[in-house]
Order: structure tokens, then sequence, then C-alpha cells
């Protein structure tokens, strides 16, 4: 198969969907591998080192999307890659289209199969290409709320580890799973005081085990939100439907009686988020402030770090783009987690909470699989 690997366009991100180790991989198990000239440059990944891979260079993106048979990116294609995808062609990437109806109908109009790292699942029901960005993106949302605590930054000039004689700042983590438990990581780490409130009492019991009394758990309610919402410095929104839009968990009443100068940081927001003043931000312009509590809802955080991510990101991506370049279709129909990948296939979209999140209508992934192995 021809692998093409187009550059990053999204603002400010630096990440490549693969890394020239992972192009050895491909080239070495007979597979065409067709890299965008400078994709990687910035991280490190310099040209030579994808040709000493194996790699082809490619001038343009126009040139990868036209040779390639499937592509692989980190971030959802903005509208002028969607219009490069033909009918066949198999992408392969982020793609978060609950609260993105524009790119649904643009893959859906390409007629290409587009398989979402963020919906694939492993059999233990983590999500397995999410998590490493998950993990960053939890790690990094504690280092954004401290920082924009900072009074020059907009905030209330709070140091979220405090001193001696200086109560700490308070961080809420709204969700128990990667994200969550990896911002409470570092949030504890700095000293803060920290509270984790999620649904799961099973999680919370998990999450106690773990922080051994360094973080607190509670049981989330709207009563509980609020309570601790209230008092917090930062709240870190870390809440996830896989698939679907995020449930918006501080409303605008929230926001309006939280302390001035308090930081809200959105991991949700590729998902919509889960603040009801949220918004997407760049990199470029991280934040903006509505009712003197600052907003981050930066919606590509991990390319903040774009090199640990990359390597991150293709550790978990590689095993599973050798199978579908192998295999193509017949990698997921044999595999119903990979399966559950399958966000769009010839003009339909065929996962469920993505089809409900957008309002229309709903294919089975496994119904275009069986076409596709009776059409074979």
């Amino acid at each position: 198969m021809i692998v093409g690997i187009p550059k990053e366009i999204k603002n400010h991100e630096y990440r490549i969907g693969m890394t020239p180790a992972g192009v050895r991989e491909l080239v070495g198990a007979g597979h065409t591998v067709v890299v965008e000239s400078n994709g990687g440059d910035a991280i490190g990944f310099d040209n030579a080192a994808y040709i000493a891979a194996g790699a082809e260079i490619a001038a343009t993106a126009e040139e990868v999307f036209a040779r390639a048979e499937m592509i692989i990116k980190v971030k959802e294609p903005q509208p002028n890659e969607c219009r490069m995808l033909r009918e066949e062609q198999l992408l392969f990437t982020y793609l978060h289209l609950a609260p993105d109806p524009e790119q649904a109908k643009l893959l859906q109009a390409s007629g290409a199969t587009a398989i979402a790292y963020e919906t694939v699942t492993s059999a233990r029901g983590g999500l397995p290409l999410l998590a490493p960005m998950s993990e960053v993106a939890g790690r990094m949302s504690v280092q954004a709320g401290a920082y924009h605590l900072e009074k020059a930054q907009g905030g209330n000039g709070t140091l979220l580890g405090g001193v001696p004689g200086v109560e700490p700042g308070k961080v809420l983590i709204l969700g128990g799973g990667v994200v969550g438990t990896n911002a409470a990581r570092m949030a504890a780490g700095m000293g803060a005081q920290v509270t984790i409130l999620d649904r799961s009492i099973e999680r919370l019991q998990q999450l106690d085990d773990l922080f051994q009394g360094r973080v607190v758990g509670v049981y989330s309610t709207q009563d509980a939100v609020e309570r601790y919402a209230l008092e917090a410095d930062v709240v870190v929104g870390a809440v996830l439907i896989p698939g679907a839009s995020a449930p918006k968990l501080i409303n605008r009443h929230h926001v309006s009686a939280m302390k001035k100068g308090s930081v809200l940081v959105d991991v949700a927001i590729d998902q919509g988020g889960c603040f009801e003043t949220s918004h997407a931000t760049t990199h470029q312009d991280p934040t903006f402030v509505v009712d003197d509590v600052v907003h981050y809802c930066v919606a590509n955080m991990p390319g903040g770090v774009a090199r640990t991510s990359t390597m991150a990101l293709t550790n978990a991506t590689l095993p599973y783009a050798l199978r579908l370049a192998g295999q193509g279709l017949n990698a997921l129909r044999s595999d119903a987690h990979f399966a559950n990948g399958l966000n769009v296939h010839a003009g339909h979209i065929t996962n469920e909470a993505v089809a409900e999140a957008l309002g229309v209508a709903f294919l089975p992934a496994e119904k275009v699989l069986n076409s596709f192995m009776q059409s074979a």
C-alpha cells in the first residue's frame, strides 16, 4: 500500500503522523511511504531522516494526497485537505466529528473511509489511541492553569503550591479518567489542594488507592460541581464520552459566580467542551475572559510539546497503521475494537455517538464491513 504522511497545517501544530522509525517499519513490511517535505522538520525529523528510513519525499500536500491509498495524520483534516480525499482512500487520524458538522459533511462528500483514533477501543474498555494524548493534555492542563493564574496573564495571582505560611491553590478536576488522573498527578506534585469529581465509585476507589490521600475524590453531582467550582482557582474539564459531544458541567451561572481571576482549562474542547462558555482557541491566542474568569481552550494542547506528543502518539498508532496498510478494511472486520474507530465510509456516518451528536443517519460499521467482504 502507498501510505501518505502530509504536514499538519492547523495553527501551531508541529506534530506529524509518523516518525522516521515508523516509516522504517512500514517500508520493511513492503509498503511505500510518501512524506511531505519538511513535515517533521520543526521537531527534529528532517527530510534526510525520512529518506534514510526509506520514505519518498513529496514537494506538496497535493502530491501526497494524490499518490496515497492511505493518509495518516494527527489532527482532523482541514477543509482543503478534505477536498483532496477521494473514494476508497483511507484516512487514519483524530477526527472529533461530534462538534464539527462541516468536517463531517466534507468527509461524507469525499467518499473516503475515515477511521478516528479517538473511538478505537481496547478489550479492557480503554481508548488506546486517545490515551497518549490524554496523558500529555492532562499534564499540560495544570501547567497551563498555573501559568495563567499569574497576575500578568490575567489570573488572580495565586501560586498553586503556596509557600510556608500561605495556603496553596485549589484545583478541581472534572472526570477521573486518563486526563483527570494525569492532571491530578501534576497538581498534587505542585502541592495544590486537589479534588476530583467522578460518577464511578469504582474509579474513585482506584484514585484513592493511587494518591493515598493526596487527592480528594468526590462523587459528582450538580451540587458538588457548583460547590467545588466556586472555591477553585483552577478547574480542569476532563470529561469524555467517546465520540459524543462533551456534557456541559459548568454553566454560565457557575462562571459568573466563580472567583475573579480563576482559570478554566477545557481539555474536552475537541469534543465541544464541558464548560458552557468555552470556545476553541489556539496556541497563538490561547485564552479569553468571561465574567473575569480566564478560559484556556486550546483544541490541540499536545501540539505545544510536539516532539514528545508525536513519539507518544505514533508508538500507539503504528501497530494499527501496519495492520491497515497490510489488510485494508479487513483489519477492522477481524477486530471489533479497531472497527469502533470507523466513523465515515462511502458517504455514511458509521459511529452511533457521532451520528447522534450531528443529528444525521447512522449506518452501523458492521454492515459496512460485511458489505465490503461480500463485494471483495
